[in-house]
């Protein structure tokens, strides 16, 4: 009996293990690899790079030189292909997840890789355009990694099971009670609620989207005009009152979904772009460097 306890116990830790390394996220996976692997490659070059003798000094034009900024490039291509990746999803050894984790800790090592190549000599040319530009991408990929660690529970957690299209349904539902019971409103207290029920829910333009704040925002007006007033029926204005301040709650919910989607989505617009603007400048650095040096 002891044993086939035992078995069955051995069995369900295994089961539990299976299960955590598949929702385990791309940053630990494989027990940090990628990370242990980028660590590795940086360090090896930070000692070969004190190690190694280059005479005048090191430099970008050098045999080690040419040998970082040989890697380094590869590398960046070889970073480009997530994009295509993404849209050839397996569950093998070179699944998404693992792709994803190799791009992002190799295009962190790029930073040594990046630097140590140039031998610190930066100026005003292209080739230090190039490096900016690694940068700027690698900056802009790091607070994708944030967010993308951090901000889709908060997406969970605000949804409440929820769509967005249930959301917006769950506002019309409010407008159409607000109808109603605004009839008997003075028409000092009805012109604030139909602005309300005219209200466009994604109004209020990308900084207001991203900042989460709709200083014009015709529901709030609205409760706070009815507050104050005393031209209609208490009764009726306290219904109406009850009814704004539900759909303020439902357009907060909807907002700050809409935020925290436009927070997981804005810096590809960044990040995309720059790479672009990376390759272009890697291409000029390249070719100035084989065929003017």
């Amino acid at each position: 009996m002891a044993t086939l306890f035992e078995r069955r116990r051995n069995k369900a830790t295994q089961t539990e293990r299976v299960r955590e390394r598949r929702h385990e996220g791309f940053l630990r996976y494989a027990g940090f690899r990628w990370a242990k692997i980028s660590g590795g490659l940086c360090l090896l070059i930070i000692t070969s790079y004190a190690l190694i003798d280059v005479t005048p000094r090191h430099n970008g034009g050098s045999w080690y030189g040419y040998t970082l900024g040989t890697i380094g490039a590869l590398l960046i291509l070889w970073l480009t292909a997530l994009g295509y990746r993404k849209r050839k999803m397996t569950s093998s050894h070179w699944s998404l997840k693992a792709w994803t984790s190799a791009h992002v800790y190799l295009g962190l090592s790029l930073i040594v890789i990046g630097t140590w190549h140039t031998g610190f000599q930066l100026g005003w040319n292209v080739h230090t355009l190039a490096w900016a530009l690694m940068m700027l991408v690698i900056l802009s990929g790091l607070y994708g990694v944030i967010v993308y660690a951090t901000l889709p529970q908060a997406l969970s957690n605000n949804r409440d099971e929820m769509t967005q299209m249930q959301m917006l349904e769950a506002i019309r539902a409010f407008d159409r009670q607000l109808h109603s019971a605004a009839q008997p409103l003075t028409p000092e207290d009805t012109a604030p609620v139909l602005a309300a029920l005219d209200e466009d829910p994604f109004a209020g333009g990308i900084r207001a989207r991203l900042g989460g704040r709709y200083r014009n925002c015709a529901t709030a007006a609205a409760h706070r005009a009815l507050s104050a007033s005393r031209s209609s029926e208490a009764e009726v204005r306290e219904k109406v009152i009850g009814l704004l301040s539900q759909k303020q709650a439902a357009l907060a919910r909807l907002r700050k979904h809409l935020r925290i989607r436009a927070l997981l989505e804005i810096w590809l617009y960044v990040h995309v772009p720059l790479t672009f603007a990376l390759i272009a400048a890697l291409s000029a650095h390249v070719i100035s460097v084989f065929f003017y040096w």
